[in-house]
C-alpha cells in the first residue's frame, strides 16, 4: 500500500475511533510512525486529508445508493440492502457524528453532501414504489413522501441519536439498530402477508442485544 493511501487509511481509522476534532497531523503522523514532513508532502494539512476521504465516502455512497435507480431488488434484497447502506454510514462514522461542524468548516463538502442527502430519499423512493409495485407496501401517495423523508433523516442522523444517548453496544449492533429502526418506520405499511419481514428485523435485533 502507497504512504498516502496508508494516511488515508489511518485517518479514517483514527477520526472513528477518536472523533476528527481530536485528532492532528502530528497524531496520524505518529501513528504510522513517520514525520509529520513526511505526511506533509502528501497531504498539506488535515483539512486535504478530510476532504480526500469524504471524496472516497462520496464516491463509493452514490454507486450503493444509485443501485435501486437502476435495478429491481426482490423483497429480500431490499433488507440485505439497508444492511449495506447502514455499514457504509458506520464505516464514516467520524463525519456524520461532526456534521454539522465539518459542513460548516468545508462549504464545497456542504454542496456536495446535499446532493448525497437528496440520493438517500430518491434511493428510498425507488425501493418504496418497487415494494409498492409487489403489493408488499400499502400507502398513500403522501404517506410514501413522508416516509422517504423519513428515512432518509433517520440514515443522516441515526449515530448521532445514539452518541447522545451513549448507549454502549457492539459495532454489530449498532447497524442492526439502525436497521431495525428504519423497518420500524415502514412496518406500519406492511401488507399483512409481509409481516414477518418486520418481525424477523425485531427477532435479529433482540437476539443479538440479549448477546451483548
Amino acid at each position: 500500500m502507497k504512504t498516502r493511501d496508508k494516511i488515508l487509511l489511518t485517518s479514517l481509522n483514527l477520526f472513528n475511533s477518536e472523533g476528527e476534532p481530536n485528532v492532528t497531523t502530528v497524531d496520524i503522523a505518529n501513528e504510522l510512525d513517520i514525520s509529520p514532513g513526511n505526511l506533509y508532502y502528501h497531504f498539506h494539512g488535515k483539512e486535504q486529508i478530510i476532504t480526500e476521504l469524504y471524496k472516497g465516502f462520496e464516491l463509493e455512497f452514490t454507486e450503493i445508493l444509485e443501485a435501486p435507480l437502476d435495478k429491481v431488488l426482490n423483497p429480500q434484497d431490499s433488507w440485505f440492502y439497508l444492511y449495506i447502506v447502514f455499514e457504509q454510514v458506520f464505516n464514516h462514522r467520524y463525519f456524520y457524528h461532526n456534521l454539522n461542524d465539518i459542513l460548516q468548516r468545508y462549504p464545497d463538502i456542504k454542496k456536495r453532501f446535499l446532493k448525497l442527502l437528496e440520493l438517500k430519499r430518491d434511493a428510498a423512493r425507488a425501493i418504496a414504489d418497487q415494494l409498492i409495485e409487489a403489493e408488499i407496501l400499502e400507502i398513500s401517495e403522501g404517506g410514501v413522501e413522508h416516509l422517504c423523508d423519513n428515512v432518509a433523516l433517520n440514515l443522516t442522523f441515526w449515530l448521532n441519536y445514539n452518541q447522545l444517548r451513549q448507549q454502549e453496544a457492539s459495532n454489530e449492533v449498532l447497524i442492526h439498530q439502525g436497521v431495525f429502526q428504519l423497518m420500524s418506520l415502514v412496518a406500519p405499511y406492511l401488507a399483512e402477508d409481509f409481516r414477518y419481514f418486520y418481525e424477523e428485523s425485531r427477532a435479529l435485533f433482540e437476539a443479538l442485544t440479549k448477546s451483548e
